[in-house]
């Protein structure tokens, strides 16, 4: 299982409408550059990449709805408020947010394995459900 959760997630979506922004992605395992004595945990510092992978895979293969497709492309694609999101999709803000939200977790969840459920936050494999 790769541990992916709702943050991860976030960091790494606007990769997968823009090869560039891998450029831009800190790895989360990297020490910091003020610390020129830092450690990097070895198992995992070169799991970025694969992470980028995996999240575009991701995109075209998990159950996402098409209102759930559309929010997400426009809050980590596009960069857009949930306000101007909602009225672009014919919504409420909320409602934008809502599958923001949803599409997240039902990412998330696909990308590690496990079935979605509403309000996903925590790894949840098969075995503990």
């Amino acid at each position: 299982m790769s541990g992916y959760d709702r943050r991860l997630v976030e960091h790494l979506l606007p990769a997968v409408w823009d090869g560039e922004a891998a450029y831009g992605i800190r790895n989360p395992t990297a020490p910091d550059s003020d610390m020129p004595k830092g450690s990097v945990d070895k198992r995992a510092a070169g799991t970025l990449f694969a992470h980028l992978a995996d999240i575009r895979v991701g995109w075209a293969t998990a159950p996402l709805s098409v209102g759930e497709r559309q929010a997400l492309l426009l809050r980590y694609g596009a960069d857009v408020h949930d306000d101007e999101a909602g009225a672009l999709q014919g919504v409420t803000g909320r409602a934008a947010r809502y599958r923001c939200e949803r599409g997240v977790g039902k990412l998330a969840a696909h990308l590690n394995g496990c079935e979605y459920v509403d309000g996903y936050d925590e790894l949840l494999p098969e075995q503990e459900r």
